[in-house]
């Protein structure tokens, strides 16, 4: 990003810097990495927003997110699982403790 203008001791921003910071805080907001970010913005020179790129990011980020979410909701179905397979096991342990004494 070019340096800002001074004014009287104070930094003033084009309107393409602050569009750019906009779009740098809102995909951040997002989960976008600077990493990410700087690719998108790769070659950026102030006229437009490669929204091509960040339209293509943003599908990207999409199918990532849905696949952390299908793998998650396999998880806790496996705790559900796992928690019931205890619970089941834990009567089984009582009854045969009870036997025991």
């Amino acid at each position: 990003m070019p340096e800002p203008q001074r004014q009287g001791g104070y930094r003033v921003y084009t309107v393409q810097s602050v569009e750019r910071l906009t779009f740098i805080k809102c995909a951040q907001q997002l989960g976008f990495k600077l990493k990410e970010l700087q690719e998108i913005l790769l070659g950026y020179d102030g006229d437009a927003l490669p929204w091509d790129r960040a339209e293509q990011a943003i599908a990207n980020k999409k199918h990532a997110l849905s696949t952390q979410i299908a793998v998650l909701q396999r998880m806790q179905a496996g705790l559900i699982a796992f928690e019931t397979q205890l619970k089941d096991a834990q009567g089984h342990c009582s009854s045969i403790s009870s036997v025991a004494i």
